[in-house]
């Protein structure tokens, strides 16, 4: 999996790092203030979240429907709806990542997952990149969560997933993303 593919810091029309200063260093994130010169000679600076980057899996359990897990986020103070997701560990290869949090969060373990995409969340201050899975052959076994992990797995069959859509009761943007995906799939197949 290329990590420079679009272009990286010596993109000759991108920008040149100075320096980079750690503001902050957390359980998940951590905050760098970079010095960069533009490509116009002038010299600024950016605030970049680091991120060790994520996975999320469509999960069809049974032809036309999606596991999805419903927990509470404290960013935006409300549930969500959310493909089974999250980060990767140190060195660990997003595929492991994505059976692993697949089992862990949803008690369905996939025979093989397949990379349909990977994507940047915020490109315009976050390094988060988020490769998206499909899980084949689901075979229920036990979840897993963490213990700061509280939530519930439901199996919505598409006409739901589209309502869902229709009332704009999704809002996060890596299930949007991934359902999306799953959709224009559906239409291919």
């Amino acid at each position: 999996m290329d990590s420079n593919r679009c272009g990286g810091p010596s993109h000759p029309e991108g920008e040149t790092l100075l320096h980079t200063d750690r503001l902050y260093s957390g359980r998940i994130i951590d905050l760098d203030r970079l010095q960069v010169q533009l490509p116009n000679g002038r010299v600024t600076d950016r605030e970049v979240v680091r991120h060790p980057g994520a996975v999320a899996v469509l999960a069809e359990p049974s032809p036309d429907h999606l596991l999805l897990v419903r927990q509470y986020r404290t960013a935006p103070n409300c549930f969500l709806w959310e493909l089974p997701a999250g980060k990767l560990e140190a060195g660990e290869d997003p595929t492991s990542a994505a059976m692993r949090e697949l089992l862990e969060e949803t008690g369905y373990a996939a025979q093989s997952v397949h990379l349909i995409h990977d994507f940047y969340t915020s490109p315009g201050f976050a390094d988060e990149r988020i490769w998206l899975f499909r899980a084949d052959s689901l075979l229920p076994s036990q979840q897993k969560l963490d213990e700061d992990e509280f939530l519930a797995v439901s199996i919505f069959p598409r006409e739901e997933i589209l309502r869902f859509l229709e009332h704009g009761e999704l809002q996060d943007a890596k299930t949007l993303v991934g359902i999306y995906a799953w959709l224009a799939m559906r239409r291919d197949e």
